[in-house]
């Protein structure tokens, strides 16, 4: 049985949704559509296994303070492939969406 990661919402009001995500080794979001734009910016040095609607896995690696931003829309699953436990926090655009 896969892990969930832990979601920790810091900010949800009219302008932008905030979440700090927390992933154990093997840890994973569970399949999801993001329906607003959003950045995301690694707490922590990162291996994810990234699963698109499609089925097609890529594997990504990400360093603590490095960061991304995606459309709405994007589908997806994202695991911790690593052994370490890490940590991103996700901002999602409400307005102008």
């Amino acid at each position: 049985m896969t892990r969930q990661a832990v979601p920790t919402r810091q900010v949800d009001d009219e302008r932008v949704r905030i979440t700090r995500w927390d992933f154990a080794p093997g840890a994973a979001t569970g399949f999801h559509v993001h329906e607003y734009p959003y950045a995301v910016t690694y707490l922590t040095d990162a291996t994810l296994r990234i699963v698109d609607k499609d089925g097609i896995e890529s594997l990504v690696t990400m360093s603590a303070g490095g960061s991304y931003s995606r459309p709405k829309g994007v589908a997806h699953d994202v695991i911790n492939a690593g052994t370490e436990p890490m940590a991103f926090v996700e901002v999602e655009i409400k307005i102008g969406t």
